[in-house]
């Protein structure tokens, strides 16, 4: 996890700190927006699914950063912005993701993604005052192409899951997977390549 520092003459808004992956305070006015915007987009997006799932992807193709062909995600979706998380082609992602997206979350094609998933972009200081204070940065999440993620699985900031690999249900993943593996566990651990 990256030191918490931060350097008063920044000319950056909080915002442009923020997609960066840097130290920034989220009450910004620009970011609160962006928030309210993905949280009635994701609303209309589950209100939408079960009448009619096809036309429920739409609505993500209008928020999210990327959203391949033949892609499917199931409602509820629950993201901070959404313009961060893109989704390749021919992914499916059951119910419940949440896509903390603060920083780029990739994902990519033809992945296999299981109910109640989170994919975890935000860190905070470990420092008391800071934290009490509301600063936060981010790292970037990559799941290659070919990925399965069981059930419950949660990935943690700045991990990058390599292609064609499986991770166990429930398992916590902190720390890169290479291709072609299985990984299971809290921490998840290589238990064998593929």
């Amino acid at each position: 996890m990256k030191p918490f520092a931060t350097d008063e003459k920044d000319p950056r808004t909080p915002h442009q700190k923020m997609v960066a992956g840097d130290w920034y305070i989220a009450d910004d006015p620009e970011i609160q927006a962006a928030f309210r915007h993905a949280l009635a987009a994701t609303d209309r997006f589950g209100r939408e699914y079960p009448a009619d799932p096809d036309a429920a992807q739409e609505i993500l193709r209008g928020l999210l950063g990327s959203f391949g062909e033949g892609a499917h995600v199931r409602a509820p979706l629950f993201v901070d912005y959404g313009t961060q998380l893109h989704i390749g082609e021919g992914t499916f992602v059951n119910y419940g993701l949440t896509a903390l997206d603060v920083v780029d979350i990739r994902i990519g094609r033809n992945c296999q993604l299981g109910p109640n998933i989170q994919l975890l972009t935000p860190i905070h200081p470990l420092e008391p005052e800071p934290r009490r204070a509301g600063w936060e940065a981010a790292e970037p999440i990559t799941i290659g192409d070919n990925v399965w993620i069981g059930g419950g699985a949660s990935v943690m900031p700045g991990v990058t899951i390599g292609e064609d690999s499986a991770i166990g249900a429930g398992s916590v993943v902190t720390k890169d997977i290479p291709p072609r593996s299985l990984a299971v566990g809290s921490p998840a651990r290589v238990i064998r390549e593929l």
